[in-house]
């Protein structure tokens, strides 16, 4: 039995897979990311998750042959490794583990873990790649300075058009419409106390105002449908760059694949897409074959040298078939 966990930035998600390629069992859990709340959090989480997911497949953690966990924030902050690492030791009371970067979860889902590039666009956003044995990490370098495409980045940027149009300094589009109403807002300057007094700056609920910049472009705001766009480029350009990084040659088509929620709007898929077939370089594109906690599970299995064998992944992808979009958060 392997046990599969993706943690992001709004949950944390748990998965038991056996060797027949069976999901067992499923449980979820709060946000496993730790750099607002301190890294005690971790802990709790994954064992808050683990009993679940445990209860539900009527096993104790004892019976895990091998667990994977994708944690958020994992290897961002040098010092915090060994508490990471120590985290799931208490939690399954047995060293048959692993521990990552949650981006390893988007990889080993959507590629089956094969080499190639997946890139994670949820409330952050990063590219994990991987060519004969090393891997390579692009973005991801939090949403105060970094995360383009994001979710979260697409969030800001549609407050500060909102903001721009409110003052006058924008033309009106739907967008503000939107955005008062989803945030019933009795006033424009109104949003100032929701997101940083309400809300007190959360980083979950600020990116999932990506979505009514979403329905804004579906309403035909030219502002969010531009907002959108870059979005699409920007991943783009993470693709491209990882390519170089791990070595791919010229005349290697790289096969890639995507993970989170933003690509959930059409938009942001449609500027990625388009993006990649603009570069030299080639590209396959692929949709995800796997949820992000299954990848984990796969990942599970592979890092027990007992990966999964065809039969098995094939029945895998039957019973868990995935949205294009995926579902994993970062």
């Amino acid at each position: 039995m392997f046990l599969g966990v993706d943690g992001g930035g709004t949950k944390t998600a748990f998965c038991m897979v056996d060797r027949s390629g069976r999901v067992v069992a499923r449980a979820q859990a709060a946000s496993s990311y730790y750099f607002s709340h301190g890294i005690e959090l971790v802990e709790r989480v994954l064992k808050e998750g683990v009993e679940a997911v445990c209860a539900a497949a009527g096993l104790a953690p004892a019976d895990i042959e091998y667990a994977f966990f994708g944690l958020p924030g994992y290897g961002e902050a040098a010092r915090d490794l060994p508490v990471l690492d120590a985290a799931p030791r208490a939690v399954l009371g047995h060293d048959r583990y692993g521990c990552d970067n949650d981006m390893v979860c988007g990889w080993a889902g959507s590629l089956g873990a094969v080499d190639g590039i997946n890139v994670i666009s949820g409330t952050g956003s990063m590219t994990y790649g991987e060519r004969l044995g090393r891997g390579v990490r692009i973005g991801g370098w939090s949403e105060l300075f970094g995360d383009e495409g994001s979710a979260y980045w697409i969030a800001i940027r549609g407050l500060n058009a909102f903001s721009r149009m409110g003052d006058g300094r924008l033309p009106e589009g739907p967008l503000a419409e939107v955005f008062r109403r989803h945030l019933q807002l009795a006033s424009d300057l109104d949003v100032i106390d929701v997101v940083h007094n309400r809300w007190q700056g959360d980083r979950s609920r600020i990116a999932a105002l990506s979505r009514p910049v979403a329905e804004a472009a579906a309403l035909g705001d030219a502002v969010a449908t531009e907002i959108l766009t870059d979005a699409g480029r920007e991943l783009a350009l993470l693709v491209d760059v990882t390519r170089e990084r791990l070595g791919f040659g010229p005349d290697e088509t790289v096969p890639v694949s995507y993970s989170g929620g933003t690509f959930g709007a059409r938009l942001v898929l449609e500027a990625f897409t388009s993006g990649l077939k603009d570069r030299s370089a080639r590209y396959e594109l692929r949709r995800p074959l796997y949820e992000p906690v299954v990848g984990a599970a796969l990942y599970a299995a592979k890092l027990a040298g007992t990966s999964l064998d065809r039969p098995a992944l094939d029945a895998l992808r039957l019973a868990s078939r995935t949205p294009a979009s995926g579902e994993d958060d970062r």
